[in-house]
């Protein structure tokens, strides 16, 4: 026998007037209250935000945005959705954009300027009110495209004279010199460096950073110990291959990104080496599972969440009060050393303490 499934009417769902209704105030005041107007007390506000949890009551954004003329709505562009870095970024971007009232468009250029353009394409349609431009040296191609419409932008590490673009500075410099200074009093001499694609402005940054610390330390610097690849996995097993060929290695590497550094474990593994009694390894970023690799990874922090923060501040600055003469232009994000188990001395043959 085959039964016919049973439904339940289904309730109506509550709309604009049960949630007045259940506040005890004025549709009126629901609206404003949705819509961030300063013109509702706290107190009715709070009265307002508890009977909307309770009747799990959605309001028609596409509607508030009609009656605002603002979309609440930031979209953020990302260099590759791939790299753990990324996905990081743009969680604690939304965390800090909803707590704020916001929603939030991401997209993933995948280093394809073509694939960028449409990114910036999607935004402009959606009528997004800022765009975080996370993609470390390939937004030229769109930048155009966001400041002729008029749009708030943030920029990592790329500063634009438009009072509509804000830069998020990243001290890349301190986190590295600790890194080297570290090696260096554990006794390496020979320290080599896995660069970035020059392509990107933070990749170039990150090695003249590199230099200016061995220089800073006395340190020798070796060009060929100096090799480009890109931010991957295989990037780092390419990377370390090179430095395999040449007659003298160093005995440490520093990597411009976690993923390359773990590309090197895996190159050094290839090759019968130990992280770190044959070769130390650091890395750049601190991504969430840098500390479970084997050995755990030491790096250099650089924190999603305080990037995020200053990205979504200049875009929130730019939406909310776009006069404001004394708006912050710069935001500064820290970096620093989180030691773990992929340094050590040098092998003995190679350490001049011995």
């Amino acid at each position: 026998m085959v039964r016919k499934p049973t439904r339940k009417a289904a309730a109506k769902p509550p709309d604009i007037r049960t949630v007045a209704a259940s506040a005890k105030v004025s549709i009126a005041t629901v609206s404003r209250t949705i819509n961030g107007s300063p013109l509702v007390s706290d107190k009715l506000k709070k009265r307002v935000w508890q009977a909307i949890r309770q009747l799990n009551y959605f309001p028609n954004t596409h509607a508030r945005t009609l009656v605002s003329g603002r979309s609440r709505l930031f979209g953020i562009i990302v260099e590759n959705i791939t790299n753990p870095f990324f996905p990081e970024l743009i969680q604690s971007f939304e965390e800090i954009a909803v707590a704020h009232g916001y929603e939030i468009l991401v997209s993933s250029s995948n280093s394809d300027p073509n694939v960028l353009t449409t990114c910036v394409r999607r935004m402009l349609e959606r009528k997004v009110e800022g765009v975080a431009v996370m993609t470390f040296g390939e937004e030229e191609t769109v930048l155009d495209q966001l400041m002729n419409r008029d749009v708030p932008i943030v920029l990592a590490e790329f500063s634009l004279d438009d009072p509509k673009a804000s830069t998020i500075l990243l001290d890349y410099a301190t986190g590295i010199y600790e890194a080297v200074q570290y090696l260096a009093k554990l006794g390496h001499t020979k320290i080599g460096f896995l660069a970035g694609p020059h392509t990107l402005h933070s990749a170039i940054t990150r090695e003249n950073d590199f230099k200016a610390a061995l220089r800073s330390l006395g340190l020798p610097i070796q060009k060929k110990w100096i090799i480009e690849c890109d931010h991957t996995l295989k990037g780092g097993v390419a990377g370390f291959n090179k430095l395999r060929t040449l007659d003298v290695q160093p005995t440490a590497v520093v990597c411009s990104n976690d993923m390359t550094a773990i590309g090197v474990f895996r190159g050094a593994h290839n090759e019968g080496l130990r992280v770190p009694q044959d070769l130390s390894v650091i890395g750049l970023d601190d991504i969430d599972f840098a500390e479970f690799t084997l050995p755990p990874l030491t790096t250099i922090r650089l924190s999603r969440t305080d990037l995020a923060r200053a990205a979504f501040e200049a875009l929130r600055q730019q939406a909310e009060d776009p006069h404001n003469p004394k708006m912050q232009r710069e935001f500064l994000v820290s970096t620093s050393l989180v030691v773990r188990g992929s340094t050590a001395a040098p092998p003995a043959s190679e350490n001049p303490k011995n």
